[in-house]
């Protein structure tokens, strides 16, 4: 009977569309890895400009949301309370929305921007490395976590405000599609979604399973292969299979908690053993560097080096464009989580929340972490550079974490916190696409749903791993999300026709905050359309509307000076 539930078309709609692509990357692995290669070049190429402005219009759409009589509506009953208190609410969005590539790239993303800064300036001057400390709080900051929050609107009003026990991203375009929704264009809106999140999760792995390898390396001198990784994986399955299977409340809000906690610990503890001053001056000096600089950073497209002598760096390609296509891949599956965890909160409140909780808690990783590496290159206490490009970024990474005092202990706290950010992303990640192939969720997605979604969302990377074709999937997985460009459009206006729709035709409630009676609005509705109706023309009413007709007429045949 539970069976029943399942939405089989949209399940089996994502295993066929990835086996579609991994199978030919496997059997023809050089000539799949050109072709995917050439299409995410294309589409960053071509269609970059479309993403910085459609990413640019997200952030003040959600501004303009949150301060409009839509974002006073709350997700949920009157007078019904925030289902989560907002440390284990932030600490969910955060580490469902981030996971271990927060550990990864806070720590090390500075150094490409350092070797290859903006704006055409030189790598190794001042301005390089300001830049290097500004740029990854500019592509991890408010413009990212606008992207993730704006699926959550249409998503969380149909479920808490509109009573929709449907947790899909096609659900969310009903308004704009109608019907369709339940038919091939609703299945495959969904399937495109899962898509992207499978590639999107499995690039995850490969960032945060090489780096959580030299940290046990650095612990226990065990050599990094294979072995090694696998055991990594299935330890990491292990803990998200369980968390997923313990559900939203134990699993996952638990392991949120420890991760929000552990994360609170290192980044205090770098920031008081570390170059506190430099710290803080460098991170204030980006914010402001940021504050000064968000539209030009935000617009920027190297638009005269396409022309004549210049050096084309291909930077906003690389990195702006990438970073906007690769949180749209995510989007859908962080805003059905949000959605999720947002219950007794107000629209407002939840997108201000996402993005400030979301953005600080960014701003923090980049500004400590990954100062105090850059504090080590510019003294020349430790050469991350030289590091990072003769053995790669995860020992660059732990070897830069190494330079703290107490350092086993401190690598192996940045170790356990990897794998259980890495744990959290995938949870959240198998409880969200449980959702998406059910065809209602009443309070939780079915056990066996997660826990399939859980080792599926581990099989692919390690089967992938072993041919050295993750890469490719994350490739291909932006490529496959194009079409989330048009799509997040949608879900905007769908959210603005529904919620719009429903405040026009509700009774007035309270200045700050009001609560939405859905039955209620129905009901009232079509009342109205019952008094709108038309009386039954009579034939004296037939008469006089005959007569008034032909005046019209002999009006309309006049000479246009006589009618002036």
């Amino acid at each position: 009977m539970k069976n029943r539930l399942i939405d089989w078309p949209t399940f089996l709609g994502a295993f066929i569309l990835l086996l579609i692509i991994v199978v030919p990357l496997v059997v023809f692995p050089e000539k799949g890895t050109e072709y995917v290669d050439v299409a995410n070049s294309f589409i960053t190429t071509n269609f970059g400009v479309l993403y910085l402005l459609v990413a640019l219009g997200i952030f003040f759409f959600l501004i303009y949301v949150a301060i409009s009589d839509n974002g006073r509506v709350k997700l949920g009953d009157a007078g019904e309370k925030p289902e989560f208190n907002n440390f284990s609410w932030a600490g969910m969005l955060f580490c469902a929305g981030i996971g271990s590539s927060i550990l990864y790239w806070g720590t090390i993303e500075w150094a490409y921007y350092y070797q290859g800064p903006p704006f055409g300036i030189e790598p190794g001057t001042k301005e390089a490395i300001a830049w290097s400390s500004t740029y990854g709080i500019f592509h991890w900051g408010p413009i990212a976590w606008a992207i993730y929050t704006l699926p959550a609107l249409p998503m969380a009003y149909f479920y808490y405000v509109r009573k929709k026990p449907v947790l899909k991203v096609s659900e969310a375009t009903r308004p704009l599609i109608g019907n369709k929704a339940d038919g091939p264009l609703g299945t495959l809106i969904d399937v495109l979604f899962m898509f992207g999140l499978l590639g999107g999760a499995g690039t995850t792995l490969a960032l945060g399973t090489p780096m959580i390898a030299e940290g046990i390396n650095y612990l226990t001198g065990l050599p990094v292969n294979m072995i090694m990784k696998t055991l990594i994986l299935a330890l990491v399955t292990a803990i998200f299979a369980i968390s997923a299977y313990s559900g939203l409340r134990k699993g996952i809000k638990v392991l949120s908690d420890v991760n929000l906690w552990l994360s609170i610990f290192l980044l205090a503890f770098v920031f008081v053993v570390g170059p506190t001053r430099f710290i803080s001056e460098t991170t204030t000096n980006s914010i402001g560097l940021l504050l000064d600089n968000f539209f030009h950073m935000s617009t920027w497209t190297e638009p005269y080096n396409r022309l004549g002598p210049y050096d084309r760096t291909g930077f906003p390609e690389s990195w702006t464009v990438f970073y906007w296509a690769w949180w749209l891949v995510y989007a859908p599956f962080v805003g059905l989580f949000v959605a999720k965890i947002s219950r007794g909160r107000s629209i407002r409140q939840m997108i201000m929340g996402t993005i400030i909780y979301g953005s600080i808690g960014s701003l923090l990783f980049f500004g400590i972490i990954g100062n105090y590496g850059l504090n080590l290159q510019l003294t020349g206490e430790f050469d991350v550079i030289n590091v990072l490009n003769e053995q790669g970024a995860p020992r660059a990474i732990i070897e830069t974490i190494g330079q703290l005092p107490f350092a086993w202990f401190m690598i192996l706290v940045f170790t356990v916190l990897a794998i259980i950010f890495l744990a959290t992303t995938f949870d959240s990640s198998s409880y969200i696409l449980a959702s998406v192939v059910q065809k209602e969720v009443e309070d939780e997605p079915l056990r066996w749903n997660r826990l399939f979604w859980a080792f599926a969302l581990c099989l692919l990377p390690l089967t992938l791993m072993f041919l050295g074709g993750l890469g490719t999937l994350q490739t291909a997985a932006i490529v496959g999300g194009f079409p989330l460009l048009f799509i997040m459009i949608m879900l905007g206006w769908s959210f603005m026709k529904a919620s719009s729709g429903d405040i026009r035709n509700s009774e007035h409630y309270e200045p700050k905050t009001f609560a939405l009676n859905y039955k209620k609005i129905v009901e009232r509705v079509r009342r109205r359309k019952k008094k709108k109706k038309p009386k039954q023309k009579g034939p004296v009413d037939a008469h006089f509307e005959e007569e008034e007709k032909d005046k019209d007429r002999d009006e309309d045949d006049q000479p246009h000076n006589d009618r002036e």
